[in-house]
């Protein structure tokens, strides 16, 4: 694992609509790690191996984060905002906030006081970033309406090999297809293999979308991140005892192929592995969703990294648990045929 390159690409803003940056980082990464790298109109980084071949799987795992966007900018010269994706706007007020504009990072502070910290109903147009601006027309020199912004974080190595930092959801799914397409090359991958850093699946999956019709894929593995039980996490009886530290999260889910889980599960086994299972109803609410329905549809999967705290500026996760998923998802790459059987019966 190049932890050097995950923690720069975790260290990238790429609220959604705004991902160029980190996906650049990701094409030149893989430039010497497949036989083919290509980005599409969408911005969505693909890295291929064995592209001359017939049977297809596609591994997504998207660059993009949630954040907040520049909506208007008041007399006195503060920043308005709108949410971009899922955030919790009760965590800005307080901190330290980067903004992306055409010319660069400018920082800001967002306005907070007694009163502001007891509104527990909060909502991003309530917010008021403070960039030093003298009033509106200064402002406006440095920023303009949809410059994205989110909290001025780092990563920190944490006990026990875990990991903090902004935006867990989803660098590491985007880091961790990428590490296992370029181990799977090595060990000699039979079938075409692709791994894309999708756009905008925090917003509008349209990323997974475009990746997947372009590819048509015979199979396709979402890597995403997951709520844990553990530690102020969610109730296990919503989706399993889910915990850090204890390997790939797979999901038994309405959409989710079966025969698709049991050899991932096969692929576990061969090397050892203890993986996780988290049942869910509906929609997993990744790019597996996406991808599934593209053209004749695509039998999919969900491989899922566990995950504390998802959607805060200080999420938690388990380098154990990153090395687990490319070892998982290489190991099946490696073991898939074009004859794999996919029919139920």
């Amino acid at each position: 694992m190049n932890k050097a390159f995950l923690y720069e690409l975790l260290n990238t803003g790429s609220v959604s609509g705004n991902e160029a940056e980190i996906e650049k980082k990701i094409y030149d990464y893989m430039q010497d790690k497949a036989d083919k790298v290509t980005v599409d109109e969408m911005g969505n980084v693909t890295a291929i191996v064995n592209p001359e071949a017939d049977f297809k799987v596609l591994l997504a795992g998207h660059a993009d984060e949630i954040g907040l966007m520049v909506s208007a900018v008041g007399s006195d010269g503060s920043l308005m905002v709108t949410k971009i994706g899922g955030i919790y706007p009760t965590v800005f007020p307080g901190h330290k906030v980067r903004i992306y504009t055409k010319n660069g990072v400018i920082y800001g502070a967002v306005a907070n006081s007694r009163d502001i910290a007891k509104n527990a109903e909060i909502k991003a147009s309530d917010l008021r970033i403070d960039i030093g601006a003298k009033d509106r027309e200064d402002a406006l020199r440095y920023v303009e309406l949809g410059d994205t912004v989110t909290v001025d974080t780092d990563v920190r190595e944490l006990l026990n090999g875990l990991i903090t930092g902004r935006a867990l959801d989803d660098r590491l799914g985007a880091f961790i297809v990428m590490e296992a397409l370029a181990e799977a090359k090595k060990r000699g991958a039979a079938v075409g293999c692709y791994a894309a850093a999708t756009t905008g699946e925090e917003t509008s999956g349209n990323g997974g979308y475009f990746a997947a019709s372009r590819v048509r894929p015979n199979i396709a593995i979402a890597v995403d991140v997951t709520w844990t039980s553990d530690n102020c996490g969610i109730s296990e009886a919503q989706t399993g005892d889910i915990a850090i530290g204890k390997g790939p999260v797979l999901c038994n889910n309405p959409s989710i192929h079966k025969k698709l889980n049991g050899h991932l599960r096969a692929a576990a086994k061969k090397l050892g592995m203890e993986v996780q299972t988290e049942a869910a109803s509906g929609h997993t609410g990744t790019d597996g969703d996406t991808m599934h329905q593209t053209g004749v549809g695509v039998p999919f999967a969900l491989v899922s990294i566990p995950l504390r705290y998802m959607h805060n500026p200080a999420e938690v996760g388990s380098l154990k648990d990153v090395q687990d998923c490319i070892d998982l998802l290489t190991e099946f790459l490696v073991g898939c045929t074009a004859d794999m059987d996919l029919k139920p019966f």
